[in-house]
């Protein structure tokens, strides 16, 4: 472990098994779910949803978003060698020195670690030192990568393997969306806004090993907040899904996508599908790096369902923030529902 690479108080926390440092309560938090008791992490079997995109069908898809919330996708048109590059180049680029790391990610993309909440520009949310997460990551907005010109090599033929990534990933999410749409039969002028192009996000996180893995996280447990997020990771694991009161480990395997559905897709589907539940666990011996990309509404698109109140992403975004500021968490959906949906 190149200790040198990571933020300091990892490397801190890594040289020491000082337990004031991890969070205390991520080990409580993941036992329990609004006050419901979770049954242990299911390990041997992978019953996650395959979605195979060359046969894709309407009915096995609308079955997994509304049990799972998340399924993995195969035959997606992304040539392995492009996914293979994109977690080379990123090794390569979360080796160098911590202080490298920040003078490198500059605006409009960003470096940020301890907490995955970010503000709009892509400064880090801080949440106080009790409620670290093992990770750090770097945020970029796709729309915006031909603003940067960076002079490291590695970061800018990555900033092109991650021209070519998005492309795809728009075209994948897009398809998806418009079969999800089609399956829940909701009007085509309005779903048009509920899916924008624009906002498509690329986050590239690294988790540490940590030789203490059960008393910290990688990211505790959340929802996000977008319309769909689309996960590649091949090679560790650690993430786990929370489907019936029971954690299930997500295995890894190599030129499939994980995609799961956020906050945004469980209210347009008028709560149909469910935005899934999930935390990263850390590994004991081996780091974690993981390319995850995150597309949601156009801004002011109004998001009409009878579960909520009408409502915008901006106006979700800055609950959102509000929440994590006051509570140190997010609330989400349920700021936005109504009495009879309560």
């Amino acid at each position: 472990m190149n200790l040198e690479s990571y933020p300091p108080l990892f490397s801190e926390l890594s040289k020491s098994s000082n337990q004031e440092y991890l969070s205390s309560d991520h080990h409580q938090k993941v036992d329990t779910v609004d006050s419901i008791i979770i049954k242990p992490v299911v390990q041997d079997s992978d019953p996650i949803p395959v979605i195979d995109l060359q046969s894709l069908s309407l009915d096995e898809l609308g079955e997994a978003c509304k049990d799972w919330g998340l399924f993995r996708l195969v035959n997606h048109g992304i040539p392995p060698s492009l996914l293979n590059q994109l977690q080379e180049h990123a090794k390569t680029l979360y080796s160098l020195s911590f202080q490298s790391k920040q003078a490198l990610f500059t605006a409009p993309t960003s470096y940020f670690w301890g907490t995955p909440a970010l503000t709009p520009s892509g400064a880090p949310l801080s949440r106080g030192p009790q409620k670290i997460n093992w990770v750090e990551g770097f945020n970029i907005p796709i729309s915006q990568l031909s603003q940067l010109q960076p002079q490291h090599p590695v970061l800018a033929s990555f900033r092109l393997l991650l021209e070519d990534y998005g492309k795809h990933l728009a075209r994948l999410a897009k398809t998806i969306f418009e079969a999800m749409a089609m399956k829940l039969k909701l009007d085509e002028e309005q779903s048009k806004s509920n899916l924008s192009e624009s906002t498509g996000n690329i986050r590239v996180y690294r988790y540490p090993s940590c030789s203490i893995p059960d008393t910290a996280w990688g990211i505790d447990v959340h929802t996000d907040s977008s319309v769909l997020s689309i996960l590649y990771e091949c090679e560790v694991g650690g993430l786990e899904v929370l489907r019936d009161d029971e954690w299930f480990q997500v295995k890894p395997i190599c030129n499939a996508l994980i995609v799961n559905l956020g906050d945004m897709m469980q209210a347009i589907s008028n709560d149909n599908y469910k935005s899934v539940i999930h935390r990263v666990k850390l590994n004991k011996h081996k780091e974690r790096i993981s390319i995850c990309y995150f597309v949601f509404p156009d801004e002011d698109s109004v998001i009409r369902s009878s579960k909520y109140k009408p409502f915008t992403y901006n106006d979700f975004r800055a609950q959102v923030q509000e929440d994590i500021k006051t509570h140190g968490f997010k609330l989400g959906l349920e700021s936005f529902k109504l009495n009879e949906a309560l």
